[in-house]
């Protein structure tokens, strides 16, 4: 029997893993290190601290992962002034999110290697860079030379080591306590790469700034938005596009590992779609009358509470057409769904303005 202090600290962590990411759009590098740090960890506590059986945490393992990994790309719409490091922290994102989804279907460990997860590592090394620096500063040859030193050098042989060698770092060093050399080695030319990199930069602030800049009130709905056009564009549009493959791939990641979910992808794709095409038809409905949110937390209330009613309307007719949900994992989804689709909607605002005409 589970002892009630194994499940104090189990949900201890979850919880961590949950909340943490929420602070990066506000604090990025302190966040999604502590994020990053707390993933390193979580099973070691687990081991220490519990006699919790672990078999297939290692998939929500991975859906937790790429849960920040969401929150911090989505950060980018608000925080980041370079747009091309956007624009690679982009195709970056989607990529190693495309790259866990396919691994989650068919459990090939080679795909992690194929698809590995520079995105993190490269946010961290822009948000870094903020520290001190004003990243526009940063050329195209730069970022390009950033991602492609990320992807080889760091993420290629960590990935490998993880998902392919499956091989423990202490256990490593313990067999031999000079390989700690060569973790020594990898950490110097790590840094030896990020002074090239950042040499001839000049510093554009006194200390170090852990939040980001303060921008000006942006309305998170508006008729005048600058991606708003007549009404047939409003709802179909880039960000409808990809609100629905992101919440779509990250929907069947956790789908995955949730237990009782009878849906395929396919069927969870197209319920996460109407989901996100009723809640822009309602948002537009709002615009159209000049109503808006006044803060984010309101408005991932209220379309929260109509998600949820959507699904418990769901969960009450589909069983007069031989139909059926599992209530809990549907609510756990869509709550999911509702969170980043209101911080997109809301940070996609900022950066539309920020970079009017340009993007």
């Amino acid at each position: 029997m589970t002892e009630t202090s194994d499940l104090l600290i189990f949900w201890a962590v979850i919880l961590a893993r949950f909340f943490l990411p929420l602070a990066i759009p506000r604090y990025p590098l302190p966040a999604i290190v502590g994020a990053l740090i707390l993933d390193m960890i979580d099973q070691t506590i687990f081991q220490r601290f519990t006699n919790l059986p672990l078999e297939g945490y290692q998939g929500y393992d991975k859906s937790l992962d790429v849960y920040y990994l969401a929150i911090a790309y989505i950060s980018t719409l608000r925080n980041w002034t370079n747009l091309f490091a956007f624009k690679l922290s982009r195709f970056l994102f989607y990529y190693r999110l495309v790259g866990v989804a396919l691994f989650e279907l068919t459990q090939m460990r080679l795909l992690l290697l194929i698809f590995p997860n520079t995105f993190e590592y490269f946010f961290i090394f822009y948000e870094a860079v903020r520290l001190r620096w004003n990243p526009i500063r940063l050329t195209k040859t730069k970022l390009v030379g950033a991602v492609a030193f990320i992807w080889i050098v760091i993420k290629l042989p960590q990935e490998y080591w993880i998902h392919i060698a499956r091989m423990d770092t202490t256990d490593w060093i313990r067999a031999n306590p000079l390989n700690i050399l060569v973790l020594v080695a990898w950490v110097a030319i790590i840094l030896v790469a990020a002074w090239l990199l950042l040499r001839g930069l000049p510093p554009d602030r006194r200390g170090l700034s852990f939040t980001v800049d303060p921008i000006p009130p942006v309305p998170a709905i508006s008729s005048k938005g600058s991606d708003m056009g007549k009404p047939s564009e409003q709802l179909i549009n880039g960000a409808l596009i990809e609100k629905i493959a992101l919440v779509s791939l990250l929907s069947i990641i956790f789908a995955q590992v949730l237990p009782d979910v009878r849906a395929s992808s396919l069927q969870i794709a197209v319920g996460v779609a109407i989901l996100i095409v009723i809640n822009t038809v309602l948002s537009n409905w709002l615009a159209l009358r000049e109503a808006g949110w006044s803060s984010v937390l309101q408005e991932f209330v209220v379309m929260a509470a109509v998600n949820f009613g959507l699904v418990l309307a769901a969960d009450l007719l589909l069983p007069r057409f031989n139909g059926s949900i599992d209530l809990g994992n549907a609510l756990f989804l869509v709550l999911l769904l509702t969170l980043n689709v209101t911080l997109y909607d809301r940070y996609r605002q900022v950066h539309m303005q920020r970079f009017a005409g340009e993007d």
